[in-house]
Formats: structure tokens, C-alpha cells, sequence
């Protein structure tokens, strides 16, 4: 029960100050050939994203700013990001993602049709609203408590002042719930005032997809979406699948209303909707949804302005290529010859029935050919890096803007593809059971002829532009003497030129921070992870499970400790049971062999678990009883790692791990 959630450390790793850093080099000779070459290679004169980015604009966001708490820094800031306003590319980003970068600032509210509006470019995700009979439907919230109001504010500005009558999660994933507050309030969902509205299994992924490896996920997605870089020509310029995310407050107001079949049709203030459930697409638990009366279809996040990822780079289960292009091609089906304009809760509409299937085709293959192309590779015996190096896409799909990997990569996407079939093992008996990284390191290192040797064959070929070779090796350099400053050095110049080379922007973000790590080592954590909202939608299961992914084994030998649970207003029981180093539980019992049983409420629970509270205050103030042995309690919960949210990725972890 020490963190409350990992999701809400998930989101507030991401606003981790930057350390004071080294500055950054210029692209170099080899660098500014590959891009040129890209710049050459694409229409990048082809306007017609940007006028659909632009079009229906009412109006921007005042300042580009949204503020935060009294003497806190801005929720969401796009003044930073003014450089790309400046024309050309710069040699030190991709062309194609500079396009992208540039697409992603159009922010503001936008009518898309008659009584159809979004508002873009106040988080990472779009808020989608409906004028109902005598209300508003909105999908979705952004990530933020204060981007969800300042999106709602917006409209209100320019339209009139409805009541929201309808919130639609389209959705597991935060940045299309946690605004929520920002939106209605908890009573008013509770009381059905406010429907709503969610797919199946929405509560239990909403959570549980970053609870159980949460602090990893946390420390990686600082590398996907590289928010302790500095903003510039030579740091962050994008995040692909919007600008970034905003780094407010978080909320999950439960649904009162779930759609469980495959199709659902509801009629909400005046509004049909049309349902689809699609889950095990992008999100374990999503839906689309579809509006006949304006002819507009809502792809949620299955399809966007960007090839999406079988594989997020954070780490998430494998999304399956094969189910998520059905589903788009269902789509077509169902509603293609019907549908005017596509809208998605990510980046800006297509208009015109031509238009939308020819989009939606290019989305439905571009997933289909990664998936069957990888198989097929495996299949021919290649391995996970064989099909990646060897996998492009055919020109049809590669000359798209929608289908380019500014977000997912063809690259680690054919990867997914066999990890989802096959797993981590590339069947070569070597590669069963290596050294581990920084003992293989040292043995490599050694091999080739000490540090000395590899660091100047090293050298010469990174002036030959070889900068994959020269990170990789480097790597190894830093594993084998993580205080080998001209390892580090090196590295850092190496990651740096293919960061500047990179069309992904997650990809540019990882390459770019593990520079920065490697330049000036890791920035100071400075977290807040108390989410009461987020930790409420984690059941008493889910919260005992990562408390028995912290157990230390070393520390539990030989231990025996059995402990009755009893929640009293939600009248749950539990025995939780710790032997040969596992802790185990069993809900709706009781064990008559208790060391010690505990009996409290859900809130306790959650303030203790927040650290608002202790075990021996809420004893104190009768808000938890314990009877039998409480030593053995105090036992048993010192028995638990802390995880670092700050550990280190492109040098060997410091700490000690028993």
C-alpha cells in the first residue's frame, strides 16, 4: 500500500524536473544527409493536413496557456513550442515529424459539423462535444482536472451555456478520463443526473494496465514522451499522437452506464449513438461510435494521423494487429458508405465520404501488412531484429502522412508482432540463458581489446555516420564502467545524431533523453502521486497483488503470517496468507489460524494506503481494529521493497536488489 496507484505515477513522472544539463551538439554531416534525403523523399508541400487542422477554427486558446494552482507552473504551456512556427526544419529534426510537430500545434475549439465541436490541442487528447436537445454529450476529458475545465470554458465562450448532460469514455487509457471533475461532478454521475458511459471491462483496465509494473512504466514513459527534455530545435518538439501531455491533477469519475454487446445502440438527449465495442484494439477496453443524424463517425483512438503502437514503448501488453484491423475494416462496412466525416479523440477530422474510406482503408492495412508480413517473416525462421530491419512498408501506405510512424514505428510495431506470437525467445539456444548486461559487458569489452581499443575504432566510425553501431557498443562501454566519462561522451553523441534522425518523436524523445542521462545524469524526482479518485477505482485484489509484487523474499524466509482483512462498509473479507516467500490471498474467507485480523473501511484503507494516515493513528482514533498479534501486521509490511521511480536505464542500476 505504499504508492496508491502507480497510474497516477505513471502521469506525475512525467513532469520530473530537468537536471542542470549539458548542452546539446548540432546535427552532424551524416545527419543532415539523412534528413535532407527525407525532405526529398515526401510531399511535404501537400497542404491539405494542415487546412483540415485548421478548418472549422472558432477559436485558439488564449495564450496557449492554461494555468495552474496559485504559484504553480502552467498545466499545459504552448508558448515553448513557438519555434515551430518558423518554416524549414531545422537539420537537428526529421522533416516528416517536424511536419507532424507542426500539425499537432493547431489548438483551440473547432465546430466539425452542425452541432458537432472538439476542442484540440489542450492536452494530448481531444474533448468531443454534441449539442443535444437540451444539452451537451461530451466524449471524452483530456488528461487534467484544469485542461478539461479550461476545454469546457472554451466552448462556453463561443456557444451556449448547456448543462453537460452525457460524459462517453471512449476508452481505458487517462488522458480520455482523468479530467473528468473538470467536467461534472461525482454526485451528479452517482445519481444518474449525468449518464455516464463506458465499454465493458472500462474500470478494471482504467487501473489495472499500470498498477502491477507501474513504477517501470513510470520511469519509461519519461523516455517516450520525454518530458524532462528541454523544448527546442534540439529537445522535445513533439509527442507524435498530440504536442505532450498536461501535468495537472488526474480524476475517474465511474461510469453508471457500460455498453456490453458488440453493438449498442442508445438515444441521449435527442442524439442516437450507435456503439461498437472494439476491445483488445488500441485500449483492452474501447469503443466507436457512430451518429447517422450528422453522418459522422467517432474511430476513438483505432485510427489517427499517425501509424499507432502494437507495442507501447512505456511497456504495456502486445496489441494484437490482425483484431485491430478488423476492426477498422468493420467500420468501413458498417458505416463507410453513411459516413461524411471521421472524427478521432487524437489529432483533426476528414471530411468527405471519398475521403474517409480511402482514410480508413490506409489505417485498416497498415496494421493488417505489419501483422502479416511479420508473421510471415517469422515464419521464414527470421528473428524479431531480422523483421524489423527488413520490413517497409509498400509505397501506397509509405507515402501517407496518416500511415508514417510519428508514434508507433514499422520498426517496433513488426517486433510486437512477434513477441505477440512468440514471445522473448528467439529459439538460438545462445541467447536461452546470456550473461547478464554488465557482466557480458566487461566480457565483451574485453574481447574486443579493452575500453581503450573500442573507444577509438568507436570514434572513427562515428564520423562514418554508423551511430547505431556507436550507440550500441558505447552502451556497452557505460555497462562494462558506468564512470567511463568518454563512453558516456560518445554515447551521448551517438544517441543524439539518431534522435535528430528519428521520425517517431518517441523515438527521438528516448534517444534524446538517454543523451541528456548519459551528458548530465538523471533529474532530481520530485512526485506527488495522491490520486483519492484513481485510488478508489483500485479493487482490494488489485491493491493486495501489488503488495505482493514488493515482497522481498530474502526478508520473508522461513516467515509464516497469516491475516484476516474485513472492510466493514463494504462488508469484503479477505485472508492474505504469507509462506515460502509468497504472499497469496483468498477474498470471502476468513481463517480460523489468524496471526492477526484487521478490520476497517475502504477510506481508511485508501488514506493509509495515500500515507494521509498510519496503522497506529487510525487505531488510535478507532477507525481500525485489530485483534490477535498486531506485531505480526508490523512484520509483514516491513517486509516490502520501495520502488525507485527514478532508476537508472542506460547505466546499470545502482541500487541493491536482493
Amino acid at each position: 500500500m505504499h504508492r496508491p496507484t502507480a497510474l497516477a505515477l505513471l502521469v506525475a513522472a512525467l513532469a520530473l524536473p530537468a537536471a542542470a544539463i549539458a548542452q546539446p551538439n548540432d546535427a552532424e554531416p551524416a545527419t543532415r544527409a539523412a534528413n535532407e534525403a527525407v525532405a526529398k523523399a515526401l510531399p511535404l508541400a501537400d497542404r491539405a493536413d494542415f487546412e483540415d487542422a485548421q478548418r472549422g477554427l472558432i477559436a485558439p486558446l488564449p495564450n496557449g496557456v492554461v494555468a495552474g494552482a496559485a504559484g504553480a507552473p502552467p498545466v499545459w504551456n504552448l508558448k515553448p513550442f513557438d519555434f515551430l512556427k518558423g518554416g524549414a526544419s531545422p537539420p537537428t529534426v526529421n522533416p516528416s515529424l517536424w511536419r507532424q510537430a507542426q500539425l499537432n500545434l493547431a489548438n483551440g475549439l473547432f465546430q466539425v459539423a452542425d452541432r458537432v465541436y472538439q476542442v484540440r490541442g489542450l492536452d494530448m487528447a481531444n474533448l468531443t462535444i454534441v449539442e443535444g436537445d437540451t444539452g451537451l454529450i461530451v466524449t471524452d476529458t483530456t488528461m487534467t482536472v484544469p485542461t478539461a475545465k479550461a476545454a469546457l470554458d472554451l466552448y462556453y465562450q463561443h456557444r451556449p451555456n448547456k448543462p453537460v448532460v452525457a460524459l462517453i469514455y471512449t476508452h481505458s487509457h487517462i488522458d480520455h478520463f482523468g479530467g473528468a471533475r473538470g467536467l461534472i461532478s461525482e454526485a451528479d454521475a452517482a445519481s444518474g443526473k449525468v449518464k455516464v458511459i463506458a465499454p465493458a471491462g472500462f474500470m478494471e483496465h482504467a487501473v489495472a494496465e499500470n498498477v502491477i509494473a507501474g513504477n517501470a512504466m513510470s520511469r519509461r514513459a519519461q523516455f517516450q514522451f520525454g518530458a524532462p527534455l528541454p523544448v527546442g530545435e534540439r529537445g522535445q518538439v513533439d509527442a507524435g499522437l498530440g504536442k505532450a501531455l498536461a501535468l495537472g491533477p488526474l480524476s475517474l469519475i465511474p461510469p453508471n452506464d457500460t455498453i456490453q454487446q458488440s453493438y449498442e445502440t442508445r438515444t441521449i438527449d435527442g442524439v442516437e449513438i450507435e456503439f461498437h465495442l472494439v476491445p483488445g484494439s488500441e485500449a483492452p477496453s474501447e469503443m466507436i461510435s457512430y451518429y447517422p443524424q450528422f453522418r459522422l463517425l467517432n474511430m476513438a483512438e483505432d485510427t489517427t494521423h499517425t501509424l499507432h503502437n502494437l507495442y507501447t514503448l512505456r511497456g504495456a501488453a502486445v496489441r494484437d494487429g490482425r483484431l485491430w484491423s478488423k476492426y477498422i475494416g468493420e467500420a468501413i462496412d458498417r458505416y463507410g458508405d453513411r459516413t461524411d466525416i471521421v472524427i478521432a479523440q487524437h489529432h483533426w477530422p476528414v471530411w468527405g465520404r471519398d475521403r474517409v474510406v480511402g482514410y480508413l482503408k490506409k489505417q485498416r492495412d497498415v496494421y493488417k501488412f505489419i501483422h502479416d508480413q511479420s508473421v510471415r517473416l517469422l515464419n521464414h525462421g527470421l528473428t524479431p531484429t531480422e523483421i524489423a530491419e527488413r520490413l517497409t512498408l509498400p509505397p501506397s501506405l509509405a507515402g501517407e502522412f496518416a500511415a508514417r510512424g510519428y508514434y508507433g514505428s514499422v520498426s517496433h510495431n513488426a517486433k510486437a508482432v512477434y513477441q505477440f506470437y512468440l514471445g522473448w525467445y528467439d529459439a538460438n539456444p545462445a541467447e536461452l540463458n546470456p550473461l547478464p548486461r554488465a557482466e557480458q559487458a566487461k566480457k565483451e569489452i574485453d574481447y574486443m581489446g579493452g575500453a581503450a581499443a573500442v573507444l577509438a575504432r568507436a570514434r572513427d566510425d562515428y564520423k562514418a555516420g554508423q551511430y547505431r553501431w556507436v550507440a550500441s557498443v558505447a552502451s556497452k562501454l557505460v555497462f562494462a564502467d558506468p564512470a567511463n566519462k568518454e563512453a558516456r561522451a560518445l554515447g551521448a553523441d551517438a544517441l543524439e545524431q539518431l534522435g535528430y534522425q528519428a521520425e517517431a518523436a518517441t523515438w527521438r524523445n528516448a534517444y534524446l533523453l538517454g543523451a541528456q542521462e548519459l551528458r548530465s545524469g538523471l533529474a532530481a524526482t520530485a512526485l506527488s502521486t495522491a490520486n483519492p479518485d484513481l485510488l478508489k477505482a483500485v479493487s482490494v485484489d488489485l491493491a493486495f497483488d501489488f503488495l505482493a509484487v514488493r515482497l522481498n523474499p530474502a526478508k520473508a524466509e522461513g516467515k509464516r503470517i497469516v491475516v484476516n482483512w474485513t472492510f466493514s462498509d463494504t462488508k469484503e473479507t479477505y485472508t492474505m496468507t504469507l509462506e515460502n516467500s509468497a504472499l497469496s490471498h483468498v477474498a470471502g474467507k476468513l481463517s480460523s489460524d489468524a496471526n492477526v485480523s484487521v478490520t476497517l473501511s475502504r477510506p481508511t484503507f485508501d488514506a493509509i494506503s495515500l500515507k494521509q494516515r498510519s496503522f497506529l493513528g487510525a487505531i488510535a482514533t478507532g477507525d481500525l481494529w485489530v485483534s490477535g498479534n498486531p506485531l505480526k501486521l508490523r512484520e509483514l509490511f516491513g517486509m516490502f521493497d520501495e520502488f525507485s521511480p527514478n532508476f537508472e536505464v542506460i547505466e546499470p542500476v545502482k541500487a541493491s536488489v536482493d
